[in-house]
């Protein structure tokens, strides 16, 4: 067993299932997501990016851009929940719709991602 591989779709994973958790729910009620939720989808997808460097293939390269995908969603949707929440004072519907909105973005390209994980996996050929 790789560890290497083991880390990293570990953390390809954990990414995606933070997401949905923190996606889940209805999309104007900030009552149903957790900032500390979008916090560590944040910080996981950050992780996760950093152990898709240095893989010189194609896929890799693909795993990267919708990693990098991923950490521009979500770095958006805690800057507009940090905006709304510390500086406007208020976390509105609209803001919240927003937030959601965006880590539904990062979602899909975390989907992608664990997609890309799964062909890689059952396309690999033991020597």
């Amino acid at each position: 067993m790789n560890l290497e591989k083991v880390v990293f779709g570990f953390f390809v994973l954990l990414a995606a299932t933070l997401n949905v958790g923190f996606f889940i729910g209805d999309i104007g009620d900030p009552e149903l997501h957790n900032s500390y939720e979008l916090y560590a989808a944040v910080v996981v997808n950050l992780i996760a990016t950093v152990l898709k460097f240095g893989d010189r293939t194609q896929i890799g390269a693909v795993h990267l851009a919708t990693s990098l995908v991923a950490d521009l969603q979500l770095i958006s949707a805690a800057l507009v929940w940090g905006y709304a929440s510390y500086v406007a004072d208020v976390l509105t519907r609209e803001a919240t719709a927003s937030v959601v909105s965006l880590s539904g973005g990062a979602l899909l390209a975390n989907i992608v991602s664990v997609v890309l994980l799964v062909v890689e996996t059952v396309s690999f050929h033991r020597r």
